[in-house]
């Protein structure tokens, strides 16, 4: 496995602890890639639409072969097997799957920008990531802790840890 790529995951719909599990699972499944480490779940509150229901989140590490491009592709594929419906922006979803880092790469094309755009104003992305890559660095940006000393909100909870 050549690069290092970090995930974000998240769900607020049918049995959102349940989807996030398989989930990273699947991504062990991915061709040419191996699941590193996983975060402990975290139950936040929604962001931009607020009539939904709480979200669990979490981030994975993985390691893998495939391309930004490939992989982006390979996440919305285990979206779509999840029932992933793309209703409107910041909608309820059974399964939302984000590249949040692929080493240290700086991209911004159609459909794809790595560093994730938002992951530095997130709590519910940057606790989880620095739970399992705790000296992490966004590229352009700096450390994600400092990222999350900055950042505002209700605090996440974590969830004691199903399997």
């Amino acid at each position: 496995m050549s690069h290092i790529a970090f995930i974000g995951l998240g769900s607020n719909l049918e049995d959102p602890r349940s989807q996030l599990l398989r989930a990273f699972a699947e991504l062990g499944e991915l061709p040419d890639t191996r699941l590193i480490a996983r975060s402990s779940l975290y139950r936040s509150a929604p962001v931009g639409y607020a009539d939904q229901p709480e979200f669990v989140n979490a981030v994975a590490k993985i390691g893998t072969a495939l391309t930004p491009q490939a992989l982006l592709q390979a996440l919305l594929q285990i979206e779509h097997l999840h029932g992933r419906e793309r209703t409107f922006r910041n909608a309820p979803r059974t399964l939302d799957l984000d590249v949040l880092l692929y080493d240290d790469v700086q991209l911004h094309e159609h459909g794809l920008t790595i560093p994730h755009p938002q992951m530095h104003l997130r709590a519910f992305v940057l606790q989880p990531l620095l739970e399992i890559e705790p000296d992490c660095n966004i590229p352009a940006l700096g450390p994600a802790n400092r990222a999350l000393r900055a950042c505002y909100g209700p605090v996440l909870e974590k969830l004691a840890d199903v399997v």
